[in-house]
């Protein structure tokens, strides 16, 4: 009895020490990397909150300092990836993750990232190419992928337009890029074609003058370059005239709309009548 009792102990003994090693030295791990991780929570934190007042900083100086308004936003978010990016391996040096393991850890992840948003990263080269080539810039007029409206910002990845519908159009710069591009606002000013008609009975000369007055009497027509009325074709029921007035890009559907209704309504008062279909008919007696 007393032989097997001290063999039950000593394997009761055998199986209870790899579990005491085990705890103690988890207990040995936990106690050497608490300290490490709440150091790295309290550097987190005052990070990120330094870098949250550099922004600020960074900001109030490109609103004062003669910085294109395309490039603020990307150099903003480029910034502020970088802080991000160094306050990390701050964080990961203070833990104690080796930079040779932390730099695996980083390729593994760009890999994987990179993989995830092939897409975006596209996005990301063509926002570049933008803000290099500049086709457009904030404020400019511009029409691309089916969507006319004006630039309000460039960012690395989107551009936004603004309709004239007073809409918010969102944009991938890919999508851009690979699209045609028409900007309005590269000129300066923009001809907006307007056709009228008046029947072949009509004094031609003296409507072209009518029309020529509206024009230089509206304040939304510029006059440099100067408005033009012309004779476009001879319809089957007119003469098709086109007045070709210029205006800036902001007045464009202002002198599409109301000015054509002014050049509309001086034709009438004057007595012009609009080309309406007609037909000659010659009766011969039998």
């Amino acid at each position: 009895m007393n032989l097997l009792s001290l063999l039950q102990a000593g394997m009761t003994e055998s199986a209870i020490n790899p579990v005491k090693d085990f705890l103690s030295s988890l207990m040995d791990s936990v106690g050497q990397w608490v300290p490490s991780i709440i150091g790295a929570l309290f550097a987190l934190i005052i990070g990120l909150w330094i870098i949250g007042m550099i922004m600020k900083a960074i900001k109030k100086a490109f609103n004062k300092a003669d910085i294109d308004s395309s490039l603020k936003p990307f150099l903003i978010t480029l910034i502020s990836f970088g802080l991000k990016l160094l306050l990390f391996i701050s964080i990961a040096q203070i833990i104690g993750i080796p930079m040779a393991s932390f730099a695996v850890l980083l390729g593994g992840i760009g890999v994987a990232i990179g993989a995830a948003f092939n897409g975006s990263l596209g996005h990301l080269a063509s926002g570049i190419m933008i803000l290099l080539f500049k086709p457009f810039k904030v404020g400019d007029l511009i029409e691309s992928d089916g969507e006319l409206g004006f630039v309000k910002e460039i960012s690395v990845f989107v551009t936004v337009l603004e309709t004239f519908q007073n809409k918010t159009s969102i944009i991938p710069n890919n999508t851009i890029m690979s699209n045609k591009i028409i900007n309005y606002s590269v000129k300066g000013n923009l001809r907006v074609d307007m056709p009228f008609g008046i029947r072949y009975e009509g004094d031609i000369k003296k409507a072209k003058e009518i029309v020529m007055d509206v024009l230089k009497n509206d304040s939304n027509v510029l006059q440099n370059p100067a408005p033009r009325v012309a004779v476009n074709n001879l319809g089957e029921n007119g003469v098709e005239l086109l007045a070709l007035p210029y205006s800036t890009p902001d007045d464009y559907w202002d002198v599409y709309w109301d000015t054509r209704q002014k050049i509309v309504e001086a034709l009438g008062a004057a007595g012009y009548e609009a080309p309406l279909p007609q037909r000659v008919v010659t009766m011969k007696n039998s």
